[in-house]
């Protein structure tokens, strides 16, 4: 690896560590509106069963959404995002 390049990445692993201390802002901040899953499952006018299968999730999951203990992450955030955009799709898709 060449000098420079490792100085750079030294650099940017010092400029973590002092963001995560607090002692430097970030450059970039990155914010998702949260989901109310509760209220989406409410739309499709769907049991906590019915939607938990839906979405092919357990129902305890479903359950720890809707009371805040979790808040979905990753690709079960992308179809919620999705359901709650264009249910049409989702029920469409699940009807198949």
């Amino acid at each position: 690896m060449k000098a420079e390049m490792f100085n750079e990445l030294l650099e940017s692993v010092r400029q973590g560590k002092a963001i995560i201390k607090g002692e430097q802002p970030a450059s970039r901040r990155f914010h998702s509106d949260e989901i109310n899953v509760s209220q989406l499952r409410n739309n499709f006018e769907l049991t906590q069963n019915q939607f938990a299968k839906m979405l092919g999730i357990s129902v305890s999951t479903l359950q720890n959404w809707e009371q805040g203990r979790r808040n979905p992450e990753g690709p079960a955030r992308v179809l919620l995002q999705i359901a709650a955009m264009h249910p049409e799709v989702v029920l469409e898709t699940t009807n198949s």
